[in-house]
Formats: structure tokens, sequence, C-alpha cells
């Protein structure tokens, strides 16, 4: 028996060794599984999955195959783990709600937004997905590194050439040792947009990119409250956002209302979050919710909580948002690899890291397909050089005893390569005519030019950056989508408010107290008598009552008909489509449940010597310093009402304006504001006219030299009159006819001061705008009905009328 050698013990420092130990632990865990690589956005298993199935041939023009079968693959040839881990990370890739752009198109049962899971691999079955077709594009052209796998047999790619930019546009999540990150995904467009910017203009800021990529777009919409923590982790890397459901409030029955939620937070189980609710009810911490019931089906999402009669949904909503995960916060941490090292990155970096990607992807491309058209121009030549000597190459050929020595002899008396010899050896008898002949210096003459050209781009980094813009463009004319979650500006810092566009825009408040925002030129020019088109679609229950214009970086001071004011900045009312009823105004100002919104002052500046004038549906007027009204106090007293009075206009003024009150009954009274003397937010006012029983007032604005009063019924009816034709009277007087009532032309319902080149836009109770030029408007005196200015279906009546003036106008 052999004698065992003595084997010699070696002294460590146990200290040393652990943390060396733990170290590479630690590393391989962050490079080859926890993180994402920064070009491809893909950690090794998702890498491993796409290029499994692209060698296989699953491509998304082919059968789907069983997902065993693409699990087994993987683990055989490239992912030394367990089998759940990737079908797992296989499943998320197929889940619409896990992916905002699905790299797996996955068929039959892979899971829920319940929580539900996948059916067993060997039930289920999938290929790859469009997109992901474009993150493998050309990787048989040498765009990337290759590596052995994990037993040396095969190669694996380091990185995928990515045509897309992955790591945005899907995210990305992972915990490795001592680190974590949580990448959200964005709209693919919007990143898209932000490259060509940037390839552009590589100097620009944060700022200037959050124009153009505006935040997080969760593939299960929602709403972010907010832009400071997107700005935050644009800036820096790490920052957290509010992202709450997206919910709406309608009745039902007898005068009860109900909350819909239509929309979850990113990462949220409904199953749980309804559970969640159902305890809070039962246990009594969250009141007033009467059934909960989840009616989600195939054509989109749907939880209903009827509510008591008694509750105020606004205040079921805030507990809600409170207790529940129909609010959660998302901690954004854009840690990624980065030359095998994590790094935490800003938006601008990880864009940066990007386009170096593609931009080594498209040049190794490049010189792959040059050495191609080079090794064939190589062999057209000595095709060429036995075409233009076929004789004596033929000579050669017939005259040598072996292919070997035939392929010498070419080489010497023919001044060829060998490569060229063995070309012309393997070349058919048929590629001697004359038609193959021209091909071949047709081919010829393609690839010189092509040779050119590509030593052009590898010549110049400009036309390099043009291909990689001329193809990513492609590539979003082919997958872009709208964005799925809106981002609402509440609580904004100013630095912020630089990210919102300044634009004219239009805002509607229904009599349910509903609003929105849209962009003013939604609604082109019509002429009078027109119809008009849909501005929104109301329930059967409510009906459109204000329309203002204003812009998005002003602020809006909201009077409501209880004589108290809120106030927002233009950008911070949610938009929405034209025909779309908006959002409550309970969810952006904290009223009461009988209050509603009669008047909108835009105000650009509190700083200025200017006053609001207030007018009363019972004819009292109130004049205020503007600057009383400058505070971050909401629902500050306005003005003491008197019983069964409401607040229905509110004017800015300078202190010297004449004033025009007009009356349902079609009485006009004008006096100047001096009359009225300056008072506190709390008095209550003067009278500013004598009304008539059953009168009221419905208007009031303010005189300008040169213009004319237009008036509006009911029915649809209008004119305009001189304003010269009212003469100034007291205060408190009984005021002059406007209008000739009849049974045609209703009842006067608003009024406006306009000029010639002005534009009014009239909207009816069934939400019908229509936007008319002033000049269309017939021109009488005080003494007529007017001419048709809507045409209205029968039930309809027209309930508001907004002003546009010409670009040298203010309003």
């Amino acid at each position: 028996m052999p004698e065992l050698k003595k084997q010699e013990a070696t002294s460590v420092n146990i200290e040393n060794e652990m943390k060396e130990s733990y170290m590479d632990y630690a590393m391989s865990v962050i490079a080859g599984r926890a993180l994402p690589d920064v070009r491809d956005g893909l950690k090794p298993v998702h890498r491993r999955i796409l290029y499994a199935m692209h060698q296989l041939g699953i491509t998304p023009n082919k059968s789907h195959k069983k997902s065993a079968r693409i699990v087994g693959e993987v683990l055989g040839k490239y992912h030394p783990h367990g089998d759940t881990a990737v079908y797992d990370t296989m499943v998320r890739m197929a889940q619409n709600f896990s992916y905002r752009y699905m790299l797996v198109d996955g068929h039959g049962n892979f899971g829920s937004v319940d929580g539900d899971s996948a059916a067993a691999m060997r039930y289920t079955e999938a290929r790859m997905s469009k997109l992901s077709t474009e993150l493998l594009s050309d990787i048989n052209k040498d765009t990337v590194d290759f590596k052995p796998n994990f037993d040396d047999t095969l190669k694996e790619p380091e990185v995928l050439p990515s045509r897309l930019p992955n790591l945005l546009i899907n995210g990305s999540s992972g915990i490795a040792v001592g680190m974590s990150t949580n990448i959200p995904p964005h709209n693919l467009t919007e990143v898209i947009d932000g490259l060509i910017a940037m390839i552009d203009n590589p100097d620009l800021d944060i700022i200037e990119l959050m124009k153009i990529i505006k935040g997080p777009d969760f593939p299960t919409g929602g709403l972010i409250m907010g832009r400071k923590g997107i700005k935050k982790a644009f800036e820096t890397g790490k920052g957290k956002v509010k992202v709450r459901a997206k919910t709406e409030i309608e009745e039902f029955g007898n005068n009860r209302e109900r909350i819909i939620v239509n929309e979850l937070p990113y990462q949220v189980n409904k199953a749980k979050l309804v559970e969640k609710t159902a305890n809070l009810v039962r246990d009594g911490e969250v009141e007033g919710i009467a059934d909960l019931r989840d009616e989600s089906d195939r054509n989109g999402m749907r939880i209903s909580i009827d509510l008591r009669k008694s509750a105020n949904p606004k205040i079921v909503l805030n507990k809600l948002f409170k207790h529940t995960q129909l609010q959660r916060t998302f901690g954004i941490i854009m840690l990624a690899l980065v030359d095998g090292e994590p790094e935490v990155l800003s938006l601008k970096e990880v864009l940066q890291h990007y386009l170096e990607h593609q931009k080594e992807v498209v040049t190794r491309r490049t010189k792959y397909n040059l050495d191609k058209a080079q090794s064939r121009v190589h062999i057209l030549e000595g095709l060429k050089t036995a075409f233009n000597n076929i004789d004596a190459v033929v000579k050669t050929i017939r005259s040598s005893e072996s292919k070997n020595v035939a392929q010498e002899r070419l080489i010497s008396d023919f001044d060829l390569t060998k490569k060229q010899a063995k070309a012309i050896l393997r070349m058919r008898l048929q590629r001697l005519t004359g038609l193959e002949i021209e091909k071949i210096e047709s081919e010829y003459q393609k690839l010189i030019e092509e040779i050119e050209y590509l030593k052009s781009i590898l010549a110049s980094e400009e036309k390099l950056l043009d291909i990689i813009k001329d193809e990513i463009l492609v590539l979003k004319e082919k997958y872009k989508d709208e964005r799925r979650t809106k981002i609402v500006d509440q609580e904004i810092d100013l630095a912020v408010e630089d990210l919102i566009e300044e634009e004219e825009i239009l805002i509607t408040i229904t009599d349910n107290n509903y609003i929105k925002r849209i962009p003013l030129d939604t609604y082109r020019s019509q002429h009078r008598g027109g119809r008009g088109i849909i501005g929104i679609n109301p329930d059967a229950k409510d009906s459109v009552e204000q329309l203002y214009t204003t812009s998005t970086h002003d602020y809006l001071l909201f009077f409501t008909n209880q004589g108290r004011t809120y106030r927002l900045k233009g950008y911070q009312i949610p938009d929405a489509s034209r025909q779309a009823k908006g959002t409550a105004i309970i969810n952006l100002l904290d009223m009461e449940p009988n209050e509603r919104v009669t008047a909108v002052i835009p105000v650009e500046d509190f700083d200025l010597d200017d006053y609001l004038l207030m007018v009363t549906e019972q004819g009292i007027v109130k004049r205020t310093e503007l600057q009383e009204f400058n505070t971050n106090y909401t629902g500050l007293i306005a003005l003491d009402l008197q019983q069964n009075d409401e607040l229905i206009e509110v004017r800015l003024t300078t202190g010297q304006e004449d004033i025009i009150l007009g009356t349902e009954l079609g009485l006009a009274i004008r006096f100047n504001e001096s009359e009225v003397r300056s008072m506190g937010r709390t008095a209550r006012g003067v009278k500013g006219i004598d009304l008539a029983s059953q009168d009221k007032v419905v208007g009031a604005d303010i005189i300008k030299d040169g213009g004319k009063l237009l008036v509006v019924t009911d029915k649809g009816y209008g004119k305009q009159t001189p304003l010269n034709k009212y003469r100034r009277q007291s205060r408190a007087g009984k005021g002059l006819l406007t209008i000739k009532r009849t049974d045609k032309n209703g009842k006067l319902t608003a009024l406006k001061v306009v000029e010639e080149d002005d534009e009014v836009m009239l909207i009816s109770k069934e939400g019908i705008v229509i936007r008319m030029s002033v000049s269309e408007i017939s021109s009488t005196s005080r003494n007529t009905q007017g001419v048709n200015l809507m045409s209205l279906v029968e039930g309809d009546r027209v309930v508001s009328l907004a002003h546009i003036e010409d670009e040298d106008g203010n309003e």
C-alpha cells in the first residue's frame, strides 16, 4: 500500500479569509444574479431566457413552444440554478401587469393581478414577443462579446445588442448583498424622444430632459402625485414617488354615491387590497362604506365601493388612501452594473451609457459588414481576373494533374490569392455566360459603393449617431403607445414648475362639481348658428355649468356659492380628453358637501394693486384688495352671504372700473366701482342693483372703451350692443333693458364685454361647445331679441359663456 503524502497546514487570518470569501460571494450575487446591466437592462437569467429562445427559433412568427422545453434549454445550457427561478422569471416577462413592454408572449395561465400563480410549466406555452426580437437584433454580426457557459462547452452573450433602451422602458428590481435596485418602467416614446434630444444636444440638463421624459409609466396605470420625487430621482438616482389608484365617483340609486377604482398602483395585489378594505370596514376604522365588490372582468378593472347616504366620498377616499395600498410610495433606486460594477445613476447617465453601447454595437456591426463586403469583393476580383483570361484559366485547369496543382498554378500564373483560386475552381460553367458576368460586375460595383459608405460611418461619429437616430425612430413608430400613468401636479415647488409647458387651456366645471382642463386649441372657430362639437359627455343627472380660459402657469382662485375661496395652479387641474367628464373637484379642493364652484379668477401676480369685485345672485356687490387672497390657506371666507343668496361672479379690477350687471329678466345696470368702498374678506357688501321679484343676477363684467356688451340667452340667442347705449347710473338702481325677452329666445343666461377681434365659446347643458368670432354676431340696439348663435336640440340650453381675447388681449 503506497504511503500517503503528508499535507502541510497553512495558517490564515480567519478575519481576512471571511472578508475575502464574503466579498467574492457578494460580487457573484451582484454581477451574476441581482442587478441588471445598464446596457441592455437585463439580469443574466433574463438574458439567458431570451438567448435560448432565440437559439431555439421560438420567434413571434413561429408557434408557441412548451414552457418546460424552454426552461430545460436554459438550465441545460446556460443557467445552472433551479427550474423554479427560471420559470418564475419567464412568467413575469409575460405578464402585462408586471412588464410595461412584455418580452415573452405567453399562451395559457400566466397568473393575475390578484396574485394567482401561473400554471405549471408543462401546461403553458411561450415564444418571444416582437419587442424582444429587437434586443437580439444583429447579435450574429459580432456586435457583442460572448463568454463560456458554466461548463465551458458553449458560448453565451455577455450583453445583448438591445436596439431599445430596455432598462428604462421596463425597469428592474432586485436585492443584492448590501444593496438593491428598483428602477421603474417608463414610456417608450418618451425615452426614445429623450435619447434623440440627447444626441442632438449632449449638454441637455435634467430639467430639459424631464420636459420630454415626464416620469415613470407603470403598466397598471394609476396616478403619480407630484413631480418632486421624480425630479430628485432623475437628478440623483434615488427618490420617492407617491403612486395613487385612479378613482372616480359616480351616482346610483336614490342620490347615493359609489367610489370606482379603475387602476391600481404598480405591484399592488387586487385581491389583498379588497380583503384589507373589507377588514377596515369590519373593524370600524373606515366608516361610510355600505358594500364592496370586485367587478373586474376581461374588459378591465373595476372595484366598486358603495357609500352610505351620509358619507362624504372625499373623506372615505382619503382614509382608504391612508390605510390601504390604494396609495403607496415607490422608492426609486437607479442602480445598475456599469463595466461590471454597481453604480447609482441619474437619468442622463443611464441614457449616456445606453448611447455608448449603441455606438459600440453599430460600430462593430459596421466593421462586420465591411469585412464581409471586402471579402466578397476580393473573391469577385479573382472571378473578374478569370473572366478576363478565361481561355488561359480553362487551359491551366485542364492541364493540371489535380485540384491542388491547378490551385497552385492559378495562384502563380495569374497573381491570385488562395481564396480567389478556390472560388474559381468551385465556379460552375453556367457562370461563364454573358449575363452571369454582368451580374458579377453589377454586384462588384454595389459592393464598392457599400464599402465606401461603411468606411464613412467608421470615420464619422456624426454619421454613426445619425444611423442610431434613424433606427430607433423606426422602432418608436413601430412600438409607440400612449402614457398610462398620469402625473398629477400637486404641491409642486417653482423649480419643478419649469417642467410644465405654459399653454392656453380651457377649464370646464359641471353642475355636480367635476372639473377638467384641455388645450384651448382643441376647439376650432365655427360660424354663428352652428351645432358645435361635443365638449363633454356628462351623466344624465349632471350638466356643464361653467367654462374658463386661462394658462397652465396662472394661479386659479376658485370662488364657491357659499362665499369661500380656494387656490390652485392651472397645471394642477387634471387634463382630460374632450369627451371626458373630468375629476371630482372634491379630490382637489377641500369643499363642503353642498358647496360648488361658481367663479374662477386666473391671477398671474398677487403683487398687483388690483381688486376682486364679487357679485351675488341677489345683487350684492363687494370689493376687496387682491393681496388679501395671497395665502396658502385654503377655504378662506371671501364674503359674508345673506340667507338664500349665493356668490355667482367675481371679476379682477383696478379699482376705477365701470361695472355692468345683467339679470335673468333682461335688465342691466352700469355704475363705477368706486361707489363700492373696499372691504375686508369677511364683510358682506352693498346693494348693486334693485331686483324685481323672481329676478336674479346672472353675470357681471368690466366696461371697456370701444367695447360692446354681448348677451346670450338660454335658448342660444344673442346680440351685441354698443356700451355707450348703457348710461352710467348710481349703484342700487333698477337698470335698463338690455334684451327683449320672448318665448323664442328665452331668459338671459350670460353676458360679456367683448371687442370686434375677440372670440367666444358657448357651452350647453348637454356638453356641446361652439367657438365663434364676435364679428359674426349682429350688433343691435338694447330693445331687440338677438339672433341665433347656437342650434340646440330639444331640452338642451346654453349654460355658460367664455371670452377669448385676441393675441394682444389679456384674457
